[in-house]
């Protein structure tokens, strides 16, 4: 990338966090494997879209097809017709540990003494510049530069290295070296497992395949599940790693000292609207997540609507809660994605008007209450506050269904460094005058958690405080808290 590539690179940065990863995993001898891990990653595309990868077994046999792109770019009839077996493991990717390349793309596929296995990870460790020490020690050779394989190789030396050692024993062995976020799913010649992090910080659900025997279904979201027909069973358990085989599930706890810490950024922004989590939609969280927005943060204004597609849940929640009428302010252009083609800079400086246009004739002279689910730069909420001045909006009010993102994160999402996040450099009032809006109020900490009508203790919320639930090496924290002093 030249410099100026790169300066394009930045400037055209989604100004949200950034998800790693969708796994998905299946073990169907009587099916398509190839083409239902297709499906289930096509639904998965949300949260990751720089590469996507299949594996499937056929015995002893791997057969693997990865490239960088769009699920659908990256697959055809003829590819998986390529991909025979009855088991089949897949991976979308957006990049956080390891540069977005082919060879960083996933499925990982490592040699054991028992066969192949390939790895699907979703996450990050926190501790992979020791694990990468242990491994080079043991003189295996690196391929890439992601965490991912390096798990995938740490589970190869524990089975290698013990000829005692089953799958099970030797993938729980390499588990407890790992520290971080991971929900994986691992496919081997006899079944495929899934398994999370002792805290959870990522999801992973179960789901089951109609028939006699019953199937089962490996998918980072119930989303996966949906759209091949499985029924979600549940979800897999922090600190559990389920195995499916001929036999059906079975299901282990490596770790006994489980504390569930599942990202709050899945609920708010992350998953997709439909999947569930806690028996419910997330539509239905972030409804809440609206209306209580609107508790802690009402104004006069003559309607209300969302930044699509992520904030138009919320806002619907705080219209409903505010009895500001609800009404569409923005259309979003649903085939902007990846482009080979730069565009000018008098077209990168008004860059929104790619992905949002406003409706003029609807907001010429109205007064506006517009909802987002989260600020990160700043940048994408400047250009749009612009556009709708542009279109004659009288008053905006900006209104945010998260807390102020104030902290990196080490676990899975692609964060900014501390001192590039406008919420850790500068107070809400200062962001009100740099976004260009008549106000603006970010929804309370508090507000967040008592939206989920959960137990509140049970949430990774480390990018709005600063407390991670997972020890951070100072070497990691020093990397990305450029505001703050690290103890040696």
């Amino acid at each position: 990338m030249t410099e100026e590539q790169q300066i394009i690179h930045q400037q055209e940065r989604p100004d949200k966090p950034e998800e790693a990863c969708g796994v998905f995993g299946i073990y169907a001898p009587e099916q398509d494997v190839a083409r239902l891990t297709y499906f289930g990653l096509y639904a998965l595309q949300h949260r990751g879209q720089e590469s996507a990868g299949i594996a499937t077994f056929e015995s002893q046999k791997v057969h693997l097809h990865k490239d960088m792109g769009l699920v659908s770019q990256v697959f055809n009839e003829s590819i998986l017709d390529e991909l025979p077996g009855n088991i089949g493991v897949g991976h979308t990717r957006y990049s956080t540990t390891g540069s977005s390349h082919k060879a960083n793309a996933q499925p990982a596929v490592v040699e054991t003494r028992l066969g192949k296995i390939a790895l699907a990870h979703n996450g990050n460790l926190v501790n992979t510049l020791d694990l990468r020490s242990q491994l080079l020690e043991d003189n295996h050779n690196l391929v890439t530069t992601t965490d991912s394989e390096m798990i995938a190789l740490a589970i190869a030396q524990e089975i290698n290295k013990d000829k005692n050692l089953d799958w099970l024993e030797g993938t729980v062995r390499a588990l407890k070296r790992c520290k971080g976020a991971f929900s994986l799913v691992i496919g081997t010649p006899e079944g495929v497992m899934g398994t999370r992090d002792p805290n959870g910080i990522r999801p992973l659900v179960i789901g089951t395949l109609p028939g006699n025997p019953v199937r089962y279904v490996l998918a980072s979201e119930t989303c996966g599940l949906d759209i091949i027909g499985a029924e979600f069973l549940r979800d897999v358990q922090p600190g559990e790693l389920v195995w499916i085989t001929e036999e059906g599930l079975a299901s282990y706890h490596w770790n006994k000292q489980e504390q569930r810490k599942l990202c709050i950024f899945e609920m708010i922004y992350f998953a997709r609207p439909d999947s569930m989590m806690h028996n419910e939609t997330l539509y239905s969280y972030r409804l809440r997540l609206g209306k209580q927005l609107a508790a802690e943060s009402a104004v006069d204004a003559d309607f209300v609507f969302g930044v699509p597609d992520s904030g138009i849940p919320a806002a619907i929640g705080f219209s409903e809660a505010s009895g500001i009428p609800y009404s569409e302010g923005l259309i979003k252009n649903r085939y902007v994605g990846r482009t080979f083609i730069q565009p000018t800079q008098s077209m990168r400086e008004s860059g929104i008007r790619m992905k949002l246009n406003p409706l003029k004739d609807v907001l010429d002279g109205k007064r506006v209450v517009i909802v987002d689910d989260s600020i990160v730069r700043g940048t994408t909420s400047r250009k749009l506050v612009k556009a709708l001045r542009d279109a004659g909006v009288s008053e905006v009010h900006m209104r945010i269904s998260s807390p102020p993102v104030t902290h990196p994160c080490f676990y899975g999402i692609d964060t900014d460094t501390q001192d590039q996040l406008i919420a850790a450099t500068k107070s809400v009032e200062e962001i009100s005058e740099q976004i260009g809006v008549d106000s603006l109020a970010y929804l309370s900490w508090e507000g967040m958690l008592k939206a989920t009508q959960e137990d509140t203790n049970t949430f990774c919320s480390a990018c709005f405080t600063g407390d991670y639930p997972v020890p951070v090496p100072d070497r990691l924290k020093a990397s990305k808290l450029m505001l703050e002093e690290t103890a040696v």
